[in-house]
């Protein structure tokens, strides 16, 4: 997988925790460097943990479905996509904003984690299938989401929720056009 290729992937990937962090920044009255620092640190965390979880899980069943495995790419790229998509186009706002002022309890932030995540581990199982490199690639994902959670939380103090749908969307897009990319790859077609 191509640097640009993983760059592009590790976008798409943390749209979801930067539209989360965007509410948070939105429901903080004062942000703080450690605050924001919080928010980077468990989204990135956890977009790095579970592709590798997801891979761990992949390498188990790549020789029995080699053969299909751009299609398994492709179609679990196309449908995150697709439901971020989705929830860009129909979510009028997060689920945080109505908090008089943004909690970073662990408890809530393990789940939100969690919740924005879930993507990462089926990602994690097409990188079993495709001989992704795991260390940098997981390493690369959960950097580049731990920044773009940093800037979400002071977007969102500063802009308010105005890009929370939107980068959901350009996610979402983005995952499906890497599915495409994927299969047109492994067809032969690119």
């Amino acid at each position: 997988m191509s640097l640009l290729t993983l760059f592009t992937l590790a976008v798409g990937l943390s749209m979801d925790a930067f539209a989360v962090s965007v509410c948070k920044g939105l429901a903080m009255q004062k942000i703080t460097l450690g605050k924001s620092i919080i928010v980077g640190l468990w989204f990135g965390g956890f977009q790095a943990g579970m592709p590798l979880i997801g891979y761990l899980l992949g390498i188990q069943f790549r020789g029995a479905i080699s053969a299909i495995d751009h299609w398994i790419a492709f179609i679990l790229l196309g449908i995150i996509g697709v439901n971020m998509i989705r929830e860009a186009l129909t979510e009028d706002e997060c689920e945080c904003c109505g908090e008089e002022d943004a909690t970073l309890e662990p408890r809530e932030m393990f789940m939100l984690a969690v919740a924005t995540s879930i993507d990462a581990l089926a990602v994690g199982i097409t990188f079993a299938f495709l001989d992704v490199e795991i260390a940098p690639a997981v390493s690369f994902i959960g950097i580049t989401t731990f920044f773009l959670s940093i800037a979400g939380v002071k977007a969102g103090n500063v802009f308010g929720a105005r890009y929370q749908s939107r980068a959901e969307l350009a996610g979402g897009t983005i995952l499906v056009f890497l599915g495409i990319k994927i299969l047109l790859e492994h067809t032969g077609i690119l």
